[in-house]
């Protein structure tokens, strides 16, 4: 986000003031660009640990809407504390990140293998290739139009901006959310299925001796 805004506002434009502040400080190219690099470095933190949660729980998209939903007060924290100090710009903008890129990683990966491999396109070995590129192709409209909007929003404010963000973070946990519902369904199914085999074992009576 530093980054993108330094290019916004780089020479000609003598407006030297418009560049981001920490500490009430203006930062250099370098410096914001070193910053924003820890965006990544939580991203790749958070695709781990959304992979094995996702696992051990068996549930991607409770995972993933989780994550987004987490990611708004991540923005909103950044949003208001990240000029304080370049410790909390990290950390904030790595937790950003974590919760941000996360569920792309997750989504990308293991949603793609789940759905390429689903028991519905049994015998098509080219489903798993057409249901990944479906899903990076749906990822680059979103790749391109982000900073196309953050330009045009950022002239009004970085409000605007972090609104816009927050409403994409929040979209995205509401379009997960039947799939929330089925996961959710299916463990209590399975659990009560369990207990009700179980309560059946337990009631077979023991053989004579």
């Amino acid at each position: 986000m530093n980054r993108r805004f330094r290019r916004r506002f780089e020479p000609p434009v003598p407006a030297v003031r418009l560049e981001p502040s920490i500490e009430g400080q203006y930062m250099s190219v370098k410096s914001a660009g070193n910053l924003s690099t820890l965006f990544d470095v939580g991203g790749i933190i958070g695709g781990i640990l959304a992979g094995y949660i996702s696992d051990k729980l068996r549930a991607r998209a409770t995972t993933a809407a989780s994550f987004m939903y987490a990611a708004i007060p991540a923005m909103l924290l950044y949003r208001k504390y990240g000029s304080l100090s370049k410790v909390s710009n990290a950390v904030l903008m790595m937790i950003a990140g974590l919760f941000v890129n996360g569920p792309y990683a997750l989504i990308t990966t293991a949603v793609s293998a789940d759905l390429g491999t689903h028991r519905s396109l049994k015998g098509d070995s080219r489903a798993l290739a057409t249901v990944t590129a479906i899903i990076d192709g749906t990822g680059s409209i979103g790749a391109a139009l982000g900073p196309l909007m953050t330009g045009f929003l950022s002239s009004k404010g970085w409000d605007a901006v972090f609104a816009m963000l927050i409403i994409g973070a929040f979209s995205a946990g509401l379009l997960l959310t039947h799939l929330v519902i089925s996961e959710i369904k299916e463990k209590f199914s399975k659990q009560l299925s369990t207990e009700q085999n179980n309560l059946a074992v337990s009631h077979i009576p023991a053989p004579s001796k």
